[in-house]
């Protein structure tokens, strides 16, 4: 569901003339100081606590039996570890999850938890595509990774699968009375019924938090030494609620290109993927104004006003809606400066009538989604019109470009009416937590700030450009990930890559 996501530092120089600060300015900076000084303290504090742990940490010998993976041409070896279907029913029935383990090549001074996202991205296959990934890393760690529950065969997966129809479909209209938002409501639970039927107890049991504690499974299952996880793009969520539900068992813990499953106020929280599709866009509009495209700005507002009501034909008789032509902007915007002048062609040529440089090479032409087994139980949705009018209002207040396109106002609309509740919705992190560190380009190292922020001493490395996820093409970010987990060290403030 979150390819909808798939979302400026200004430098202020010194030249200006100076004065001497007033009393209060004075008494401002001192009491500055001293907070700064806290801060750094505190920061130096859990960085000491965190190398102590790694210093601690005596490799014990785990429970697993271990053997080569399915297909194996790397090395990587696997081993099966039984977890309840249900965590509130230890005893009850079982679900086999499928580890993988690239062994340190190394003496191994301990091991890191890597998942990949979706939801639904088999680790252990996504390892065996990218070992080089990990080169470094292995020389002190074993790198361990597993095939999250529910997403088996249909998504390359090893782990008990949800036996379910798992397809991508068109994002809803907004519906434009109350009939329209109960139809909306009963085609989702068809959808869902068809999963839930196969296996309801599973179904039921699929959030972010049920992943999370099965990676307390593993943790135990690995000898019980403290948690070093690495967790990219959804599985960001996944690290969240292991923090928020097992924050003495972590000791170091990335999230890269995530975004914030720990909101105090989701209000905010969307207002701010909003902001962020908004800032892309704005970063389009000023290359095009600095270039031979300044019409394009102009040309983009008259046309979402206009497609908004009636909408623009494409080819193969395609027609497309305001709101599907900002949900592919703001995707093109966020591709960066190699994307950009196809942008302002496709504009120039709907803002004529013809949206066709809009419609995909491939997939569906519209802007979609992907059953949303895990997405429906994490996210908080609309229980009414009124309340999905309201949130769709504000988002056009504050971003009236890229409008709620491409957030999860309209990620969670194929959520009305799922028949499981939102059973783990955003928590903010709790107290006692390790620094954590945050990475991301464009966008995700905003949203993932908001989420190691909460943790006094955290970082967050930064990528001024385009991109989903650092750790696999950005050498830079990926030194100082690895430097984290190994020793604990985190990057200096303000760290770009």
């Amino acid at each position: 569901m979150l390819k909808s996501l798939v979302i400026a530092l200004t430098l202020v120089g010194s030249g200006g003339p100076q004065t001497l600060p007033s009393t209060d300015q004075a008494q401002q900076h001192a009491a500055d100081q001293v907070r700064q000084h806290s801060a750094d303290r505190v920061r130096q504090d859990s960085l000491n606590q965190v190398r102590q742990a790694s210093f601690g940490q005596v490799r014990q010998a785990d429970g697993l039996t271990w053997s080569a993976c399915p297909d194996e041409k790397i090395g990587m070896q696997c081993a099966d570890l039984e977890v309840p279907v249900d965590w509130r029913k230890p005893d009850g029935r079982k679900i086999t999850l499928k580890l993988g383990r690239l062994k340190a090549t190394g003496a191994a001074q301990g091991a890191a938890l890597v998942a990949y996202g979706g939801p639904g991205g088999p680790g252990i296959g996504l390892t065996q595509r990218f070992p080089d990934w990990w080169a470094e890393l292995r020389e002190r760690m074993d790198i361990v990774t597993w095939d999250t529950r529910g997403y088996g065969k249909q998504f390359g997966g090893l782990s008990t699968g949800l036996p379910c129809l798992w397809s991508r479909y068109p994002i809803a209209e907004f519906p434009e009375d109350d009939a329209d938002f109960a139809r909306l409501s009963d085609t989702n639970r068809g959808i869902a019924e068809h999963c839930r039927q196969s296996d309801p107890e599973l179904f039921a049991n699929m959030s972010s938090a049920d992943h999370a504690r099965d990676m307390e499974a593993i943790r135990k299952a690995l000898g019980g030494a403290k948690l070093n996880y690495y967790g990219a793009s959804y599985a960001g969520f996944y690290g969240q609620d292991y923090a928020r539900l097992f924050p003495a068992q972590v000791r170091t813990m990335v999230l890269d290109g995530t975004w914030s499953h720990s909101s105090t106020d989701w209000t905010r929280e969307l207002e701010e993927m909003a902001k962020s599709n908004e800032e892309s866009l704005t970063r389009f509009f000023t290359w095009c104004k600095a270039g031979d495209c300044p019409d394009v700005p102009r040309k983009w507002r008259s046309l979402i006003a206009r497609a908004a009501h009636t909408p623009v034909k494409a080819k193969d008789g395609v027609a497309y809606t305001g709101r599907d032509l900002q949900s592919f902007a703001v995707s093109s915007a966020k591709q960066g400066k190699p994307a950009w002048p196809t942008l302002a062609k496709a504009i120039r040529a709907a803002h004529n009538g013809d949206a066709s440089t809009f419609v995909p090479e491939r997939g569906l032409r519209y802007p979609d989604q992907s059953t949303g087994i895990t997405e429906c139980v994490d996210w908080p949705r609309p229980a009414t019109r009124a309340d999905l009018n309201a949130t769709i209002a504000r988002l056009r207040r504050v971003a009236p470009n890229a409008g709620p396109a491409n957030t999860l106002a309209t990620g969670t609309l194929a959520c009305v009416g799922w028949p499981t509740p939102v059973t783990n919705p955003p928590t903010p992190l709790p107290k006692g937590l390790p620094p954590l560190l945050g990475t991301g380009a464009w966008g995700e190292s905003d949203a993932v700030a908001r989420v190691v922020s909460q943790v006094p001493g955290s970082a967050t490395i930064r990528h001024d450009g385009p991109g989903h996820t650092l750790y696999g093409t950005n050498p830079c970010a990926r030194d100082h990930i690895n430097r984290y987990l190994t020793d604990g060290t985190l990057p200096p403030k303000g760290t770009k890559c």
